[in-house]
This record gives C-alpha cells, structure tokens and sequence, in this order.
C-alpha cells in the first residue's frame, strides 16, 4: 500500500511511519492525514506489528500546519465558521481519534522542531523520545489560532495543566533539555542515535507479551480521567482477559525455568 506524504516501514514487530513532506517541514496536507489515520489501521490490524514509532524526514519532525495554506485561506483553512468546523472535525481531528482507538504502543520519535500541530501529534502519542536538537512549541497564538486539533488537551495530560497553558499562551518554544526536565519527553538522544534508542525502547515493549500490552497501555488510556472505582474494574476485567492467555502460561514457565519467553499474541 502506498501512503501519501509518509513512509511505512515494517521490520519484524516494530512499524516506523515517518511523515514525508520534507521540503515543507513535514507540515499537514490532507493527503498526510489521510495516510496517517489509514497506516495506524493497517498497524492496529497487523498481529504481527507490536509497536509503532512515529517520525518526520529530514530536518523536521511536523511544522504543523501549511503557513502557505493559511494565507491563502485554501486547503484544510479554507471556509467559513461552520464549514472550518466540519472539515476539523472530518479531516485533522481524525488522528487523535485514530491514535485514541489504537491498541499497541505509539512512540513519537522527535528529530527535529515539532511545531504547533506538529507538537500535539508528539503529544498524542504514548511515550516521547527526542533529539537533543529537538525544539517544541505550541505557537497556534503566534498565527492567531487555537489549537484546533485537540492540541490543548493533549499537552495538558502531558506537561499538566499550569505548564501546558504557559507554552500555550506565550507561544514560546523550548529546547529539548527544557521538554525533558517539564516532562514533555520521557528522554532525550544524540541526534545521530536517535531512532537507534527510539527502536531499542520499541523493541523492548514489543519483546513483552502482546495482550498485555495492548491491556495494559488500554487500563492506563481508560483510567485516566476515571474515578478509582473505574479504574479498579477495568484492571479486574483486563487482568481476567491477560490470565487467560497462553501468553501468560508461557511467561510463567519461561521465568521458572530460566529461559525467554516465546510470545505468540494469544
């Protein structure tokens, strides 16, 4: 299958998807979201995928949106109040909904500056690894927007709420050092070993067993803004499903006998 304005790439359990407007920092087009809401379903359906790591090419990893679009108020800009309403909701607004639904781990591996929506796709993901060189900013007020792909919401749960609205507000880009220290990043890389440790960190998660995983990373998406009660049934619930697999039968052997585990998925 061939994805417009992005590369995926599959190498045993792990899928790197890289967004691929290079020449535009790896800014939105319609085609890139479209591609990007299409590879995490042939992701989600692939057994044999356990983890995804998320990239841009070149120098970027996402400028966001088109500036070119924007001033010509054409494209996914184009239209009045309610027509821009729909089209984020039917268009841009579309991949946290994807990313909400997917099951396996999503790493967002941050080469370069990751800008305004570029920023909040980093966000979206569930861990965040990124070059020392890597800069962040949620600048939507410095273009006199809102982050209208769910942005706010996003880097809230990542940095809370008192961090998010000062870079929101401000419009202020930080350096990965920065990123790190508010946790915006779980870790950062040379920028030369960057997807080296992005893969390294994916291919440890995906050495675990895969319904346990999914499980896991579903109790922690689902229980977030949950009460405890919640929280505590969806554990009961998924720990019945993960006891039941074979996949558990294997660990247990595997730890008692010494040896590593042969995950199957079931």
């Amino acid at each position: 299958m061939e994805f417009e304005d992005l590369n995926y790439e599959q190498r045993g359990q792990l899928v790197t998807i890289s967004l691929a407007r290079p020449d535009a920092r790896n800014a939105y087009s319609e085609g890139m979201v479209r591609s990007l809401v299409e590879a995490l379903a042939r992701a989600q359906a692939d057994d044999d995928a356990r983890c995804v790591v998320l990239t841009g090419e070149g120098s970027a990893f996402s400028a966001g949106g088109d500036l070119k679009l924007m001033r010509d108020h054409a494209g996914m800009f184009a239209g009045q109040p309610d027509e821009l309403r729909r089209r984020y909701m039917d268009g841009i607004q579309r991949i946290p909904a994807a990313i909400q639904r997917f099951e396996k781990p999503l790493i967002a591996a941050v080469n370069g500056p990751a800008i305004g929506a570029g920023l909040d796709l980093a966000c979206m993901c569930d861990l965040r690894i990124a070059s020392e060189e890597a800069k962040f900013g949620s600048t939507f007020v410095k273009v006199g927007l809102v982050p209208g792909d769910g942005g706010a919401y996003f880097l809230t749960r990542a940095v809370g709420y008192a961090r998010a609205l000062d870079l929101m507000l401000t419009g202020r880009v930080i350096d990965a050092p920065e990123a790190l220290q508010i946790g915006l990043v779980q870790r950062l890389a040379p920028a030369e070993a960057l997807m080296t440790q992005a893969l390294a960190l994916a291919e440890s998660i995906a050495a675990n067993a895969p319904v346990a995983v999914r499980l896991t990373k579903r109790a922690a998406v689902r229980g977030y803004d949950a009460d405890a009660q919640v929280s505590l049934e969806l554990a009961a619930t998924y720990q019945g499903v993960a006891q039941n697999t074979a996949d558990h039968d294997e660990a247990v052997l595997a730890m008692l006998e010494r040896r590593t585990p042969k995950f199957h998925g079931k």
